[in-house]
């Protein structure tokens, strides 16, 4: 079976698309530089899971230093990269934007030329629902995506552009992925999903940007994960959304939440972030017509599965810091 290069594999979105890809078999190769972004017991935690397989392969290196990575692909010969390493989080990029230009745009063109070098056919780049801010909903993948409204979008923005110039120049096969709000079991605790169900078990008040009333297509990570591995297909350069098709309410999120930890939710509002969007929702029929993908699980099944996952963790989970 083809071999793999998976970088960001300790991630959320990475390390689920490695699992999946090694319980069918695939030699994955891992790559991340296991940040302090956040938690890091977290990142440690998905990577003992994917230590069980014996077709696991990880280094413990960034995408930003292109010789590190040039020793992975001579050593192991990949036959695709799906990038999922990433500087996440939109408020972060106003504090520090130059590591997300340097990562997400620099480190992804790092392995665009080291597939063109090592005659790597097929490229899977993982990019976000932030650059259709100002777009009319649903988004869809034909709209202009020309104004970003932070640093992390803008970043996302460029790394597609460069993927674009590495098919036109040279034909490497690219999928870009535009995720939608992706939520479920060992998420990222700078995201509302764990930290609210975290902060609602401890009684702690959940901290509210605005009123509640933004929207989010907000969908599991293993229809995301799914969705990643069918896009390793031949498709020239196609632009993909990623997403549930529904927009909830983080209030009704909420509202689930309480429903299967048995809390009522205490608030702490705070004035909305300029960075933020007001609402997202894909359109997903492209997803459907290419990949033969759409979302199989629901708001509500995936919040029970991951406060679930929460409960079943909590020894170690109430020590991740937030």
């Amino acid at each position: 079976m083809k071999k793999i290069l998976v970088t960001g594999a300790a991630g959320f979105i990475g390390a689920r698309v490695a699992e999946i890809l090694l319980k069918e078999g695939y030699p994955v190769i891992g790559v991340d530089n296991l940040n302090d972004y956040y938690d890091i017991q977290l990142k440690l935690w998905r990577l003992d899971n994917l230590k069980k397989y014996d077709n696991f392969k990880f280094y413990k290196f960034d995408i930003e230093n292109y010789e590190e990575l040039k020793s992975v692909f001579q050593l192991n010969c990949p036959e695709a990269v799906i990038n999922l390493a990433a500087r996440t989080g939109v408020r972060y990029t106003l504090e520090n934007p130059f590591i997300y230009l340097s990562t997400n745009s620099g480190g992804n063109l790092n392995l665009l030329d080291l597939c063109l070098e090592y005659r790597v056919p097929k490229f899977v780049l993982a990019s976000t629902s932030s650059l259709y801010a100002g777009q009319k909903m649903p988004f869809k993948e034909s709209l202009a995506v020309n104004t970003p409204i932070s640093p992390y979008a803008a970043s996302k923005k460029a790394a597609e552009m460069m993927a674009y110039t590495y098919h036109y120049l040279y034909g490497l096969d690219v999928s870009i992925l535009r995720y939608f709000t992706v939520y479920g079991p060992a998420g990222r605790p700078d995201m509302a999903t764990f930290r609210f169900i975290k902060w609602m078990t401890e009684g702690v008040p959940l901290e509210i940007f605005g009123n509640g009333n933004q929207k989010r297509d907000f969908t599991y990570i293993d229809d995301i994960a799914r969705g990643t591995i069918m896009a390793l297909k031949p498709l020239g350069y196609e632009i993909i959304n990623l997403g549930n098709n529904h927009p909830y309410k983080l209030s009704e999120v909420i509202k689930l939440m309480e429903k299967y930890i048995g809390e009522e939710a205490r608030f702490e509002y705070k004035e909305f972030h300029k960075a933020d969007m007001q609402a997202t929702w894909a359109e997903i029929s492209k997803a459907q017509e290419l990949l033969n993908w759409q979302p199989q699980v629901s708001l509500e099944k995936g919040i029970k599965r991951t406060v679930e996952w929460t409960k079943n963790n909590w020894e170690w989970i109430q020590k991740i810091k937030i």
